[in-house]
């Protein structure tokens, strides 16, 4: 097994798409800086929790004429069917504020709305592929394919797709990758403060293993948040979280955001009690993802239906908004039903605008029936512990739904709404009344959290607690970066976050190496 080099100019920490663009950033602004990333992983899950993301961007753009250079999966017929409004650097900006509650930090926000488009067009200069995301961000209506929610952009094959063009790029760039070399300790300066590298662990495939030193002139840190510690999801998140399914890499613990808090008193900021959560499928690991399935045990399909919990009871507002404004804080309304699990239910007039990735038979376990009442019992061996509060359930939101006027059109807030209910659904209230009948069961997919590390949002350098002012040397990217998001974002914000924060910490961090670089005179 590689042994990682004793000293560098730059160290990456983390092999997510933050880490990779740290270090893509930094070797092209200094092609001589010898750049190396490290991980805790073993290589074969490479990628951190980027591999399991479907691979959304979003992104500010000019409409479609702005996007369809940097992508491989439209033709001009069907680009001529394409409805795709403007999504302008104010409306990225208006809604993170309004997802967020108006809590994001501003001058992270402003950074990462207005480099949006720039980083995107960088990572596809660089071979990373992208695609219009027809399976999630749109639906086709009267022959029209309509993208709704401001979100455009996938990579091909998704997580691991980005992860595959991030290798291509990395070696292309002579970056360097070791795995199974977890850093337990920032080392710097007893002078100056200054970050002069990490102590790693370096195993062997023996499991063996033994303590290194990394020096470097700058280091970066993009290992992820504390989402697959159960026991920092329960100090942090609160009570239950330790029952949170784990979306993603077990590798990402925590341990460097409480190392650059006890070694270099790294400020903590940002919203620490919370996370993105989905709706995730009931049958999954609990403690890790499936690299094979990745991303398809999301279940977000409920605008389009309705769900219940394990009671038979409705609990929250399944249409209160386009699917990627909600889906990162449903799986926290999930986690608080009995049992943490839910059942989303359809009819057979929605069964069809389904996805079927993450819906199809050989992903999740299907619950069927051709009336209500067996699907009820379909249920109950299913976990579901009151049938007649099921079906009452669905007759009681029957009963409060109106036809509209308006066509069936799940690309829009239709408006069309339940009546009189004290949980209502306020957008595609369609009763479910068609059979067959089609239901799955739930539970709360955790996939990172919020609360991070401050940052000066212009270098990405890490803010001390003590004095208020960068560590010398030290860089944050990715989920350790604390401030952007509180309760909620904006779906695919995460994986461009990444990418602009990376690339600024990658540049600067090259910056500071060339100038400590003595002129070749002098050597």
């Amino acid at each position: 097994m590689p042994i990682p080099p004793p000293s560098c100019d730059i160290l990456v920490i983390g092999s997510g798409n933050a880490g990779f663009s740290a270090a893509l950033s930094a070797a092209q602004a200094d092609p001589r800086a010898n750049v190396i990333i490290i991980d805790k992983c073993p290589s074969a899950w490479a990628g951190g929790n980027s591999y399991f993301t479907a691979g959304a961007f979003r992104t500010a753009h000019n409409g479609l004429s702005d996007l369809l250079p940097l992508v491989n999966n439209t033709t001009t017929e069907q680009a001529s069917r394409i409805d795709m409004s403007v999504y302008s650097e104010n409306d990225f900006m208006n809604d993170l504020k309004r997802m967020t509650g108006g809590r994001t930090d501003p001058g992270l926000s402003k950074i990462l709305v207005q480099d949006s488009r720039s980083a995107i067009g960088w990572l596809a200069k660089n071979g990373i592929r992208f695609q219009l995301s027809f399976n999630r961000q749109a639906y086709e209506v009267d022959g029209r394919i309509k993208f709704w929610g401001g979100l455009a952009l996938k990579t091909q094959d998704g997580g691991k797709g980005l992860i595959e063009d991030h290798l291509v790029a990395a070696k292309k760039h002579g970056i360097r990758l070791y795995f199974d070399t977890p850093a337990t300790k920032l080392l710097t300066d007893p002078d100056t403060g200054t970050v002069t590298g990490a102590e790693v662990l370096v195993r062997s495939s023996s499991g063996a293993s033994r303590r290194y030193t990394i020096r470097a002139t700058a280091t970066i840190l993009a290992a992820g948040g504390f989402e697959a510690n159960a026991q920092l999801r329960a100090q942090y998140l609160g009570p239950g979280w330790d029952a949170a399914h784990v979306r993603g890499t077990p590798y990402n613990t925590g341990d460097l955001l409480l190392s650059a808090q006890r070694d270099v008193s790294a400020k903590a900021v940002g919203n620490w009690s919370g996370c993105h959560c989905v709706a995730w499928d009931a049958d999954s690991p609990a403690h890790a993802g499936d690299r094979g399935v990745s991303n398809e045990f999301t279940k977000s399909g409920y605008p389009l239906g309705i769900m219940v919990n394990r009671d038979g009871k409705r609990f929250v507002d399944e249409g209160s908004d386009m699917r990627n404004y909600t889906y990162a804080m449903i799986g926290r309304r999930i986690l608080a039903q009995p049992g943490q699990v839910a059942f989303q239910i359809w009819d057979a007039r929605t069964t069809d605008w389904l996805r079927s990735e993450e819906y199809r038979p050989d992903v999740t376990r299907h619950l069927t029936g051709s009336t209500i009442e067996e699907l009820a019992d379909a249920c109950m061996s299913a976990g579901l512990t009151n049938k007649q509060q099921f079906v009452d359930a669905i007759a009681e939101y029957n009963g409060a739904t109106r036809e509209g006027s308006r066509k069936w059109d799940p690309a829009v807030k239709d408006g069309l709404a339940t009546v009189g209910l004290g949980v209502p659904k306020s957008n595609w209230a369609l009763p479910i009344n068609k059979g067959p009948f089609l239901a799955v069961k739930v539970t709360s997919g955790i996939t990172f959290t919020f609360g991070g590390l401050a940052v000066n949002p212009e270098t990405a350098a890490v803010l001390s607690e003590t004095t208020g002012q960068e560590v010398p040397g030290l860089y944050s990217a990715g989920e350790m970066l604390g401030g952007l998001f509180h309760d909620n974002y904006p779906g695919g914000s995460g994986l461009t976050s990444g990418t602009v924060f990376g690339y600024r910490a990658g540049k600067t961090a090259a910056g500071i190496v060339a100038r400590n670089r003595r002129p070749e005179s002098m050597l």
